[in-house]
Parts: C-alpha cells; structure tokens; sequence
C-alpha cells in the first residue's frame, strides 16, 4: 500500500474547503490514515521547500504558509501519489482542468489550496518532517 503526503493549505483552511477536498479524496477510495492541524513555522517551511528558498517568491510564501494553520495528512491507497496529484491538478491554477481541486477551487498559484508529495520517494521524507514515522 502507497502513502503519500497531503497537506490542506491556510487557504483550504479560511475558506472553509477541507469537508469538500476530504470527500473527494475518500470518494476515490483512498484511505486517510492520520491527519493533524498544525501552524508552520519558517523553520519548517526552509525545510519543506528548500528547493525554492532562493526564488524571489519565497519570502511571499512563508508569509502566506504562516497565515493560519493547515491540515497535514497521510494518505494511503494504490498508486496515490500520482491518484492525489491528479486529484489536486496543475500548480499554476489556471493550468488546473475543471474537476480537479485547484480547476475547481483556486485563484491563485500561490495560494492553491492544496500540496501533495510528488513520489513515494518524497512522500516518505515528508511523512517523516511533519508526522516523524
């Protein structure tokens, strides 16, 4: 069985759409096996997202991700990684198909509701900084 990491952003969170992206990952019958509302911190967040920490944006995001808190997730199910990503859509939100989370939901690549690990590889590590299995 995958696992993977999904993570509700504070955007999610305020506007009230963590019901509505929790029943659609249920309804593709993957299993949500620990969830918790945690607040993120900049330390986390360099982390998270070391990859980015030198783009000009950055600063924007650690601003938007300690805006409220989000809800973290692991997610289980066959191929869930690449299920969840698909659930979720494109990044950059008008790139996002109609059906998706962020087709449906977003207006902002920013602020796009939602973050889900991009391998097994990654899910595992991700798992591991916000839940430490």
């Amino acid at each position: 069985m995958e696992r993977t990491y999904i993570m509700l952003k504070p955007d999610a969170v305020k506007r009230g759409l963590m019901g509505e992206i929790i029943s659609r990952i249920e309804r593709k019958a993957f299993k949500i096996t620990n969830v918790k509302m945690i607040t993120l911190n900049e330390e986390i967040l360099r982390e998270h997202y070391a990859h980015l920490v030198d783009k000009p944006f950055f600063p924007d995001m650690v601003t938007y991700m300690t805006s409220g808190p989000v809800l973290a997730m692991i997610v289980e199910g066959d191929d869930v990684v690449k299920g969840m990503r698909n659930i979720m859509g494109a990044t950059k939100w008008l790139e996002a198909e109609a059906g998706t989370i962020r087709g449906d939901y977003a207006n902002s690549t920013t602020e796009n509701l939602i973050h889900g690990s991009d391998s097994v590889e990654n899910a595992e590590i991700e798992i591991k900084r916000f839940f430490g299995e």
